[in-house]
């Protein structure tokens, strides 16, 4: 199966070893990997500003690059919601709405990829410890994606599975409002670390790269034992 890998910008720019491992887990599953070398932003921190019309060239150049996919997969919930959603941005637009449904209809998070599309829930990893896992806002509540990122975690083996407390409510990531609503945010990954931290994990996981270095960043800062993973390092750990 040919998979086109949505790398997203953080995962380019910061964690490009969660790129690597989402490349590796796919192709130990049995995909050719293709990455259009002409894929940009997704658009979503400046639409989500509410530029919307600047952002639209942006969005454009995605639907090229991304054209000839048969399946796109991305390590991120948030991002790949943001694809889903070029269908009522571009709606008015006789030549791109068109576009925009198509990358829609085969554009993937990469645990949803392998549970629903795939069909497989064990994927070989091995991991020793305990983890509880951070459902982001975007991928759980938008994309709808909840139960895949579960069903892998609890099939690797060595690791203890915590839920997390007030797993429903936002680590204050939010993208832009994270640097506009900072003092806000600050306290909403304060109450996010405390809530981690109650768990007794070794393990923080999470399969959204911005929520994951926001939660990070502030557990490195207080020192905390726990080290933190995006679920696509975790799966790819043998």
């Amino acid at each position: 199966m040919k998979v086109t890998l949505f790398a997203t910008c953080l995962v380019d720019m910061f964690q490009g070893n969660v790129g690597k491992a989402t490349v590796e887990l796919l192709e130990r599953l049995g995909c050719d990997i293709d990455f259009p070398e002409n894929q940009i932003c997704c658009g979503q921190p400046s639409y989500n500003s509410g530029y919307v019309e600047e952002t639209k060239n942006a969005m454009k150049k995605m639907m090229t690059a991304f054209e000839h996919a048969e399946y796109i997969v991305s390590p991120s919930g948030s991002c790949a919601y943001m694809l889903k959603e070029y269908p009522e941005i571009f709606k008015e637009d006789p030549i791109w709405a068109p576009k925009a449904q198509a990358l829609a209809n085969k554009t993937y998070e990469l645990t949803d990829f392998i549970v629903n599309i795939l069909k497989v829930e064990h994927v070989g990893a091995r991991l020793n410890g305990t983890a509880t896992y951070h459902y982001s806002c975007h991928m759980t509540r938008l994309l709808g994606v909840k139960d895949a990122p579960l069903t892998l975690l609890k099939n690797v083996e060595g690791l203890t599975f915590v839920e997390l407390p007030g797993k429903d409510r936002c680590c204050g990531f939010g993208g832009t409002f994270s640097v506009k609503m900072g003092n806000i945010s600050g306290q909403m990954v304060d109450e996010k670390v405390q809530d981690v931290e109650s768990t007794g994990a070794n393990y923080l996981i999470g399969a959204d790269a911005g929520c994951l270095m926001n939660i990070g960043g502030r557990i490195g800062r207080e020192g905390k034992p726990i080290k933190v993973m995006h679920i696509a390092e975790v799966l790819n750990n043998r």
